[in-house]
């Protein structure tokens, strides 16, 4: 394990699961400290994380070696110019949506080391999914220390190339809204079958969940797992042919397309 010590600037839902997901592993809970807007959320953080959380942003950096940007992307900028004369020669890493390492370079009026992570939702129960891009001030311990600590909530992947983490926002930063809204209309339509609500909640959930699980275990393709429950004329086969014939996959083609592109928009948005 690599140790420094870790400020995160901001201790919202997705900071705090950071934070829980690095101490639940092993880290020193000493070399980690946290700040918030007042000095009642900085208490509150304080007793919820166990660590020291303060309302001084520059003081906290100071005493940095690797800061965390977890504000809302709309707070980034301003966040960015105050933090500027307390910056030296941290590692900066982003888990703020849409804002790319350029503009944070700009922002920061430093050149400083920069790692922008795409966290998602499910971070927060430490099983999520992060795409991480670093830019060229970035070394390999700089990228080894950014991947342990988005791996404290789940898996890491990283891109070379910025572009792609819009692709990323595409699959697993967005993504866990399009498997809810799959188990919103499985559980709607178990309903109009004749199931109680609380069962096919629960048989909705438990499917999802052991599909993944399956598909994560197995060395298998998942279109081959999809095949496996198939029988030829059964009950599976004529669900899958009426997916097919409404054509699920274009829709859901077009459906991240919409999201990259949007995410692509947003970021030139938040950057003006």
């Amino acid at each position: 394990m690599i140790v420094k010590k870790l400020a995160f600037i901001g201790a919202g839902n997705m900071a705090g699961a950071i934070i829980k997901g690095l101490i639940e592993g092993g880290y020193p809970a000493e070399q980690i400290r946290a700040t918030t807007r007042s000095a009642e959320s900085a208490a509150t953080a304080t007793a919820n994380l166990g660590i020291e959380v303060g309302t001084d942003n520059q003081a906290t950096c100071q005493w940095a070696d690797v800061v965390v940007l977890a504000v809302k992307p709309q707070m980034l900028k301003a966040t960015c110019a105050e933090l500027s004369p307390a910056l030296d020669k941290q590692l900066m890493m982003s888990v703020a949506a849409g804002i790319d390492t350029a503009t944070l370079s700009q922002w920061l009026g430093k050149d400083l080391a920069i790692v922008r992570s795409m966290p998602n939702t499910p971070s927060q129960v430490g099983v999520g999914a992060s795409g991480l891009f670093a830019n060229s001030k970035a070394s390999a311990e700089d990228r080894d220390f950014a991947s342990q600590v988005a791996e404290a909530t789940g898996l890491s992947i990283w891109v070379d190339n910025e572009a792609l983490i819009h692709a990323v926002t595409a699959v697993s930063g967005s993504g866990p809204a399009y498997y809810f809204l799959f188990m919103e209309a499985m559980i709607e339509a178990g309903k109009s079958l004749g199931l109680d609500e609380d069962s096919a909640r629960a048989l909705t959930l438990q499917t999802a969940l052991g599909a993944a699980s399956l598909a994560n275990k197995v060395d298998v393709p998942v279109d081959q797992l999809k095949r496996n429950v198939m029988s030829p004329g059964g009950t599976t086969e004529r669900a899958i042919h009426t997916f097919e014939d409404g054509q699920l996959r274009q829709l859901v083609q077009k459906a991240m397309n919409e999201c990259a592109a949007r995410s692509e928009s947003l970021g030139r948005e938040l950057s003006q």
